[in-house]
């Protein structure tokens, strides 16, 4: 999660030398646009206090994105606090902003007006004291906040700074402003494992350009699958032959206009900056429409400056007009020149974007157009029949890269972060395919020099549990009860932590339906459903979410299950000794190593073995002098059985080649 803290610079000691009633009159228009600010970000006000604000983003759920929105906030509150010192000149207020970003404890159920938190851990600490070394009227962002946002964020970096309770100097940046429209993330590199897809997209452009047939495809994919990666590549490919790409993006905030990826587009052909003035706006779009529209340009100019948010008069045409002037528009522009226009995270539209979109896939005709819509699969839950009945519809899914793509693909990012020989192979088994996860592993190995499968940058963690927050809560319950199991799972298990959930089955069903966990057709536990998590993180991202308490309850239940679903607990030991050993029975779960040891070593798993019996003897306590030796005896006979077969293989490697020829044939000595 993320934590904003903004307090205002010298107001304990102005507030002195006031009446508290010009003090509250001072405080409440400030605290309510703050308020404002942080809301319209998808963050909540934790708490006031004196002339502070504490704000979160990422709890009680996550986004996927709440770094970004956390910068983006402070930005602007950073910007309105000038814009209320111009409303009333006895203001004169300033600010110091801070945003940071890490692991934190949160209570859902907090009562703010009881005086009770919603979070609580370091990350609260380090932004309030990250705070009062902002500058004036100025945001700082710690090092976390930082990775998350350096792609869509302006930053200008500083010294590391000292903070009261750290051992070392804190990295710190202060942002500058927000980039205009979506930074695409990690490295420009050579598109892989996508070739089928881009086939797809050119034959389609073909011919749309060829035989002036509009079409709308829509990408769909999750997060970090690679929709932008593989639109830049087509867009370059349209360039090339002469079109032209125009973008616009929904966003889950900040939306200042009801149509806003179309409002984009327009501005582009017309060259509106959003720093324009309003009256040189409009003057822009009615100069773009006149030249591109030889009858009624001043009636389709008013329209479309009501669809994107200018002021243009005082008329309030209906919608199939504003839709038709619209419509107008585009057919007289792709005319002139084959246009792509790109519609991303459409999943976040609001219903009025995306009436306008089937619009303009229904009506537009004879004109060189390509809709081009990218979207998560939440999309098709509001709209089931997205695309249906269209005359050109073309629904373009994106999977995981295969296995040799992906380690392709993590091998020439690290190549280009100049980290070759570190763990490809094991970044992309641990990314599974997904190609931002790739990359943001890939980056946290070469800049933190850590383990490709160590700890999760927040940027993957934030995208998973955003998807799992978003999830009702029967669902999200059972997948927290099924993290506990492991990356495979039984119904029967589940049962066992649910007492029998008569839902169940529905729940199940519906989670496979999300494309989260996947049935397996054949099970390990006779009369038992099996099923495994699509990918590994999720299941990863679930366990963590779960409090220790809880963890270790549910661990005592699998057990339980496994025990009695495996009579032959040779089978399950090592599994048994896991989740006794998180569920806080240490006796328990030293026995079962022990056995997991024995039966790795009747089948000459020695090293296997040794690892085992090391954690038992783990687990023992100090006192158990007996039981502890004859583990030690054990752990030493089975990693002498391993030093003595790596030396026979090599003997047996080495001997031909230094026996004498009439020896050949017989075994060495």
């Amino acid at each position: 999660m993320t934590v904003l803290f903004a307090d205002l610079v010298g107001f304990t000691a102005r507030a002195e030398r006031l009446d508290p009633e010009d003090v509250r009159a001072i405080q409440t228009p400030y605290f309510a646009r703050l308020r404002c600010e942080i809301e319209a970000f998808g963050g909540t006000v934790e708490k006031f206090i004196g002339d502070a604000v504490m704000a979160v983003f990422g709890a009680p759920v996550g986004h996927g994105d709440d770094p970004e929105r956390a910068v983006r906030a402070a930005l602007a509150i950073r910007d309105a606090v000038p814009e209320l010192n111009a409303a009333d000149p006895e203001l004169d207020l300033q600010v110091r902003i801070a945003v940071n970003t890490g692991e934190a404890i949160v209570s859902v159920g907090a009562d703010a007006a009881e005086g009770e938190g919603l979070v609580a851990g370091d990350v609260v600490n380090t932004a309030s004291r990250l705070q009062g070394m902002a500058p004036i009227d100025g945001v700082l962002v710690g090092e976390e906040t930082y990775r998350c946002t350096r792609g869509a964020i302006e930053y200008r970096p500083v010294d590391p700074v000292t903070l009261k309770g750290k051992q070392s100097p804190v990295p710190a940046w202060v942002a500058v402003q927000a980039s205009e429209g979506r930074s695409r993330e990690g490295p420009a590199l050579r598109l892989v494992g996508r070739a089928n897809e881009l086939g797809v997209l050119e034959g389609i452009w073909n011919r749309v350009t060829g035989e002036n047939r509009p079409h709308l495809v829509t990408i769909f994919g999750p997060a970090g699958i690679g929709k932008t990666r593989l639109t830049d590549e087509f867009a370059s490919l349209v360039e090339i032959r002469g079109g032209r790409t125009l973008r616009g993006r929904s966003v889950p905030y900040g939306e200042t206009a009801t149509y806003g990826a179309f409002a984009q587009h327009v501005k582009q052909v017309a060259r509106i900056f959003d720093s324009d003035l309003n009256s040189a706006a409009w003057r822009k779009l009615q100069d773009a429409v006149g030249s591109v529209v030889e009858e009624g340009g001043d009636e389709i100019a008013a329209h479309i400056g009501t669809l994107i948010g200018l002021e243009a008069n005082g008329t309030e045409p209906d919608r199939e007009a504003l839709f038709y002037s619209a419509r107008r528009l585009l057919e007289e522009v792709a005319i002139r020149q084959p246009i792509v226009l790109v519609f991303e995270d459409i999943h976040w539209a609001d219903a009025s974007m995306l009436d306008l979109l089937e619009h303009f896939a229904s009506r537009v005709r004879d004109v060189p157009l390509l809709l081009l819509a990218l979207a998560r699969p939440e999309l098709l839950e509001r709209r089931s029949a997205w695309g249906g009945g269209l005359p050109g519809y073309t629904a373009l899914p994106l999977e995981p890269l295969t296995d040799e793509h992906a380690q392709e693909h993590a091998a020439q990012v690290l190549a280009h972060m100049r980290a070759q020989d570190r763990g490809a192979g094991e970044i992309a088994g641990a990314a599974e395919g997904n190609p931002l996860f790739i990359e943001e592993l890939a980056a946290s190995l070469a800049e933190r020099a850590t383990s490709p499968v160590g700890e999760l940058p927040t940027t993957i963690r934030a995208i998973v549990s955003a998807r799992l927050d978003a999830l009702p809560p029967g669902e999200r319950a059972v997948l927290l009860d099924a993290s506990v199991v492991g990356k495979v799972f039984w119904r029967g298990a589940l049962e066992q932590m649910n007492a029998g959930q008569l839902e169940l089955a529905r729940l199940l069903d519906s989670l496979e339906g999300r494309d989260l966990i996947r049935r397996e057709p054949i099970s390990r536990l006779r009369g038992d459903q099996q099923f495994s998590f699509k990918h590994v993180l999720i299941r990863d991202i679930a366990y963590a979410t779960l409090p220790r308490p809880q963890r270790r309850k549910r661990h005592a239940e699998v057990a339980a299950f496994l025990e009695r679903a495996t009579p032959e607990i040779r089978t399950a030991a090592s599994a048994l000794a896991h989740h006794w050993r998180e569920a806080g029975d240490p006796g328990r779960a030293s026995e079962y190593f022990v056995i997991a040891g024995d039966q790795a070593g009747r089948g000459w798993a020695k090293y296997e073995a040794a690892g085992f019996y090391h954690e038992a003897l783990a687990l023992l306590p100090e006192d158990d002098l007996e039981r502890r030796r004859d583990l030690m005896r054990r752990q030493a006979v089975a990693l002498a059985a391993v030093v003595h077969t790596t030396d026979a293989e090599l003997l047996g490697r080495r001997a031909p080649e230094s026996a004498p020829a009439s020896s050949a044939g017989s075994l060495p000595a």
